[in-house]
């Protein structure tokens, strides 16, 4: 596992990309190592981020807010709490704004998608991501990355919506719709609901939602474990 790690792990990619970058935030994000993978889960760097998008394809649809908080091992680091509403391109759609309650007078109010990004990947660097349904985020913000800065990002990343499929299919238990929902899972953890489509809260959900399972799991779970 070491060899593997050494040669085609996660950091041997982040210096391939590192060599390739632009100075800048993508640079310096590149610039500073990931956890190893057999670090105890419980001493690793997280961050909790959550994006409310104007559609599912980051190809196509841009983000609207980013919201974000760092967790430290077993702790929440509720200073480090952000919200971000982007200033987008194009109109809000009506269906759109009625989900994440974001109309285009408060967008047009907002920063821009570069100011927001650069403080995400200073807060990002050095850590590993949660969110529940990852490939949203890994999307999007790999996109925006490579639209503003002309390079590829990595992020290692865990998601709390494949850990729940996990633990459901390891128990042998059906998996039943709706039940894989955040707020489902929170609810079944006995964490307090918070309010839907706020990409803060969300991501102070999937936060909370994560440190339940490595509570349920006890001390001896390696970062490899979530990262499956």
């Amino acid at each position: 596992m070491m060899i593997f790690e050494t040669f085609f792990g996660l950091n041997f990619r982040r210096h391939r990309l590192l060599a390739k970058a632009p100075a800048g935030p993508l640079r310096d994000y590149l610039a500073t190592p990931f956890p190893a993978s057999n670090t105890a889960s419980s001493e690793v760097a997280y961050l909790a981020l959550d994006l409310e998008t104007t559609g599912g394809d980051p190809q196509h649809d841009e983000i609207i807010s980013f919201g974000w908080v760092c967790v430290n091992g077993n702790s929440i680091d509720l200073a480090t709490a952000q919200h971000h509403v982007v200033r987008v391109q194009n109109a809000i759609s009506e269906s759109s704004a009625v989900i994440h309650r974001i109309t285009d007078d408060e967008s047009e109010r907002g920063g821009s998608l570069e100011n927001a990004l650069e403080k995400l990947l200073q807060a990002l660097a050095g850590r590993v991501l949660i969110a529940h349904r990852a490939e949203t985020e890994l999307g999007f913000v790999g996109h925006a990355c490579e639209r503003i800065y002309g390079s590829r990002i990595l992020i290692p990343a865990v998601d709390t919506l494949k850990i729940a499929i996990r633990i459901e299919e390891r128990a042998q238990r059906a998996l039943k719709r709706g039940t894989l929902r955040l707020h489902a899972l929170r609810h079944k953890y006995n964490l307090p609901r918070y309010p839907a489509h706020n990409a803060l809260s969300d991501a102070l959900s999937a936060a909370e939602l994560f440190l339940a399972f490595q509570a349920e799991r006890g001390g001896a779970t390696r970062l490899k474990d979530w990262m499956q």
